[in-house]
């Protein structure tokens, strides 16, 4: 009669135990689905911020590319016509950031030249910043948005986890009602495995805390 006592108390704390650790686990896991769908969020609104940072850069980049095509072709004319005074006029409104491309593209003798590059557009030195600054924001939004898509999953990871320990919790608390000790073993044993395999696979997750 002692021993069947001892090992239904020894039954009972397991259960008792396994109810507290579990509990604790499930809020726990609750509060970190929380977190990173928080962080999800911030990555997410930073990535849509820098795309549109992204896209005000490359509309001032294709408007610059507009007013260097429109100059160039009144410079060209004039240039082509041996037009020195109004050339020169031409050239002096070039944008600071075209100038010398242009430059770079009269040194290839394009007159004579068959082998220079057609226009200055085609020049390797033709960069605009504003698109170079767009390319980087979009860049970096790309960072932000995969980001954001691993803190889904791994909130995602969370939630799964807040529900196998809830099953723990259940098949604790379900093995306390029974009075077969069999079946409480059983049951409890299945309980036990579902929360330490769980709690090993949380134990690798990232976590994300707020102070």
């Amino acid at each position: 009669m002692t021993t069947a006592s001892g090992g239904h108390d020894r039954i009972e704390l397991v259960a008792t135990l396994l109810l507290a650790v579990a509990t604790v686990a499930t809020a726990w896991s609750g509060y970190q689905s929380t977190r990173w769908n928080g962080e999800q969020a911030k990555a997410g609104a930073r990535a849509n911020a820098l795309r549109i940072e992204s896209a005000k850069a490359a509309g001032l980049a294709n408007a610059q590319t507009e007013v260097d095509v429109a100059s160039f072709t009144e410079w060209i004319n004039a240039y082509a016509r041996k037009e020195t005074q109004l050339s020169a006029f031409y050239f002096r409104r070039f944008r600071k950031e075209f100038r010398p491309v242009v430059s770079a593209w009269v040194a290839t003798r394009p007159l004579k030249n068959p082998g220079a590059p057609l226009t200055p557009f085609a020049m390797p030195q033709y960069k605009l910043a504003a698109r170079v600054e767009s390319d980087q924001l979009e860049t970096r939004a790309d960072l932000y948005a995969a980001q954001a898509l691993r803190n889904i999953q791994r909130s995602s990871n969370y939630v799964l986890a807040v529900v196998l320990f809830a099953s723990a919790l259940f098949f604790a608390g379900i093995s306390t009602k029974l009075t077969s000790p069999k079946l409480r073993i059983a049951l409890l044993s299945v309980g036990c495995a579902v929360f330490v395999v769980t709690a090993l696979w949380i134990a690798t997750s990232p976590v994300s805390v707020s102070v």
